[in-house]
């Protein structure tokens, strides 16, 4: 007697092979390739390199709060960039191995408690510039992830706005979609030069863009 494959046996069948395909897919990227090659911690960090050649985001000296660092990349972008008289502060709630250069602070940063204690580091810092590449753990239902999402970005959007100094800038990953432009207009209320960019490093079929703003002027 014949038995058909339960349901779970059929959605685990199909997870297998979207798992299978996935990794032959990033095994094959060259921006994965790449990042071996340069010693980068994720392919994400040529992202940031794009970002900053296009609007020269980081120079030598500043103090830059990256949100969302783990496992490092961007991290190490930027404290490559700033140099030995910059300052890197970056945050996460996964761990990261130690960087040269980075002060890390492991924690959910919606939390009060590792909040204050991003602040504390930062402390009378003068922040050029709040650099964020934070994403939710996708479900895949839209209608999950881009709450979550967008309650990031806000979260973002706030702590820039209580550590930037005038004339600072913001860099944030955003999902298009609900949410995206009402936060943008939000944006655009607080910089003088906001741009969109969408990174070669980006994969084509993702609705991730960058918000690149530049020249803080409060509230």
């Amino acid at each position: 007697m014949s038995r058909k494959p339960s349901s779970s046996a059929k959605v685990a069948k199909t997870r297998s092979k979207s798992s299978a395909g996935w990794l032959r897919e990033h095994e094959s990227d060259q921006y994965v390739k790449r990042s071996r090659e340069d010693g980068y911690r994720s392919r994400a960090s040529y992202k940031l390199l794009e970002l900053c050649d296009k609007d020269r985001l980081i120079t030598p000296g500043m103090t830059v709060v990256d949100l969302g660092a783990a496992p490092g990349g961007w991290s190490q972008v930027a404290a490559e960039l700033v140099g030995d008289t910059g300052t890197v502060i970056a945050s996460d709630i996964l761990p990261m191995d130690s960087l040269a250069g980075v002060e890390f602070i492991q924690g959910d940063f919606t939390e009060d408690e590792v909040f204050e204690r991003i602040m504390a580091v930062i402390g009378d810092l003068p922040v050029d510039l709040v650099i964020s590449d934070m994403a939710p753990n996708m479900s895949g239902m839209k209608a999950v992830d881009q709450p979550r999402a967008m309650y990031l970005v806000e979260l973002a959007l706030d702590m820039a706005d209580r550590v930037l100094k005038p004339g600072g800038a913001f860099v944030a990953k955003v999902f298009q979609g609900e949410g995206f432009d009402v936060w943008l207009k939000e944006v655009r209320q607080r910089y003088k030069r906001v741009v969109t960019r969408k990174p070669g490093a980006s994969r084509a079929r993702s609705s991730e863009v960058y918000i690149v703003a530049s020249g803080y002027s409060g509230l």
